[in-house]
């Protein structure tokens, strides 16, 4: 393994993991899908406006999804731990900070899964002709 993955991409693999493959990867999915959608915006910036602002509104939709996916896997993860607590009954403060934290990872994801292709829609909409 080189530096670049042990230091760099192994605690993002590890908070990937912590929140859960399902929601984190379909919160990954919107990411990708947005930022495509914002590239072949830019692309298509002089050529073809219309689909560059179609590729916007594409864009600005996945990335409001991928939001929507992190606060439903923040819910859902949420009531996985007060059920974990109810069965359990008393439980310490560590325990209770750690399913927490678990909890929040895909809201974490989701909202940065929100705010760049953001901002790439908000400078594309800047460049747009009308």
């Amino acid at each position: 393994m080189n530096f670049l993955s042990v230091v760099v991409l192994n605690p993002f693999v590890d908070r990937f993991n912590e929140g859960g493959p399902f929601f984190m990867s379909l919160i990954l999915i919107c990411l990708l899908l947005a930022l495509s959608f914002v590239v072949i915006g830019f692309l298509n910036l002089n050529k073809d406006v219309l689909k560059s602002k179609k590729m916007t509104g594409l864009a600005s939709d996945v990335s409001i999804l991928g939001l929507v996916f992190g606060f439903l896997g923040s819910t859902i993860g949420m009531i996985a731990a007060f059920d974990a607590l109810e069965a359990i009954g008393d439980i310490s403060q560590g325990m209770m900070a750690a399913g927490l934290k678990v909890a929040f990872l895909t809201t974490v994801f989701g909202c940065i899964t929100f705010i760049l292709p953001r901002i790439c829609i908000i400078i594309l909409k800047a460049l747009q002709k009308s």
